[in-house]
């Protein structure tokens, strides 16, 4: 699973590598789960699976779900592809995880923050080195071990109720669960090894697994500036987390990527064209965070070659959403754009509408809201918008 690690703990020991992340070995297939224990592993994914097929956060879009299984394919390739089944979850957080029977979980946060096939292929390749490696089975084994472990010791220390037995219980907990933690760093960065490798042998360009990780960081960083928090520490790792931390992730993925494949496309217009009829919905969803830095950051990068309508009307939402004055005039400006690159686009109309009446511009927020109603006669705010917009209506 691809996650965020603590920001806080100890320094981060451990050496880049010094060679490019080799070509994924032979596919050996899916593989069957042997005995009682990992057959109970699979049942319950199975039954996950169920429920998460039935979800109504799932996106059933045909067009997007063939694009993102074809990214899948082109990282992995078309063998292993076959192996996985993606689900797209409407869930504005950069995440993706793959259960041990083949279940992928995509999530639309992941979409939104993606430049490129690169970069997605980098996240999607990642969680398949989970499945691959079966770690999902592994931390399952570990955990079992670690549980029985502390249970004796449990047991031991309340038979023997010393002072001493207990100091020793407390150095086996915390013994067992450190080498739990650091296991599940270890298989973290196995599945980054896999996921570049995947990329190596592939058309796309490996140096984007790198990139992904120096966007998450920018992103954390504009997010805690915009709250006044202090700026987080990418380069430790909390002695409880179970992800490398993301300054060591980036630095390693840079060196596991071939540097031959540099010069290889990444996809951004391909993605750019998949992801437009939905980019609109996925930042109404990301500006409803209400973080507002972290949200900035990501209209403004993914402005970066171009600014679009959606993109301006996001910005506008964003800025009225925090509602400072200066919020307002601001907002009112990005709404103008959106308009002026889209002038049949309603909700863009909308906003600049609500946000000139707020700074006292009232007869051209209520043109802006009487257009808006041309555009969409039937919204479900009509009532009350066609109130502000008459001309002797109410005020906001």
């Amino acid at each position: 699973m691809i996650a965020a690690s603590a920001m806080l703990g100890v320094p981060v020991t451990g050496p880049a590598p010094k060679d490019v992340a080799p070509p994924p070995p032979p596919y050996a297939g899916v593989y069957q789960p042997n005995g009682v224990d990992e057959i109970g592993v699979w049942k319950d994914a199975d039954e996950d699976e169920r429920m998460l097929a039935n979800a109504p956060i799932v996106i059933r879009d045909e067009a997007l779900n063939a694009y993102v299984r074809r990214v899948l394919c082109d990282t992995v390739g078309a063998e292993r592809c076959k192996s996985a089944r993606i689900y797209i979850l409407r869930t504005p957080i950069f995440n993706a995880s793959m259960m041990p029977n083949g279940a992928m979980r995509v999530l639309s946060g992941l979409l939104l923050r993606a430049r490129n096939e690169a970069e997605l292929g980098a996240v999607l390749g990642h969680e398949f080195g989970h499945f691959e490696r079966r770690h999902s089975l592994a931390e399952f084994k570990v955990q079992r071990s670690a549980t029985d472990l502390l249970s004796w010791a449990t047991v031991l220390s309340a038979t023997a109720a010393t002072y001493g037995a207990r100091s020793n219980f407390d150095q086996i907990q915390l013994s067992v669960y450190g080498s739990f933690y650091h296991f599940s760093r270890d298989q973290e960065r196995e599945a980054d090894r896999f996921g570049v490798g995947y990329l190596n042998a592939s058309a796309l360009r490996p140096q984007s697994a790198s990139v992904v990780w120096q966007n998450i960081i920018a992103e954390a960083e504009a997010s805690a500036k915009a709250r006044g928090l202090k700026k987080p520490r990418f380069d430790k790792v909390a002695f409880f987390a179970t992800h490398p931390p993301e300054a060591e992730r980036a630095a390693t993925l840079a060196s596991l990527a071939a540097p031959e494949g540099a010069a290889r496309d990444d996809g951004a217009a391909r993605y750019k064209q998949a992801m437009a009829p939905w980019l609109p919905i996925f930042l109404d969803d990301q500006v409803k965070l209400n973080d507002f830095g972290g949200s900035d950051y990501l209209i403004t990068t993914l402005a970066g070659n171009g600014w679009t309508a959606p993109l301006w009307l996001a910005r506008g939402d964003l800025y009225r959403a925090r509602g400072n004055p200066r919020d307002l005039v601001n907002a009112a400006d990005f709404y103008g754009n959106a308009v002026a690159l889209e002038p049949a686009l309603p909700e863009a109309h909308r906003g600049l509408g609500l946000s000139l009446m707020k700074i006292g511009r009232r007869t051209e927020g209520q043109a802006s809201l009487r257009r808006y109603l041309e555009l969409k006669p039937n919204a479900s705010d009509a009532s009350m918008i066609g109130l502000l917009a008459a001309t002797n209506g109410g005020s906001l």
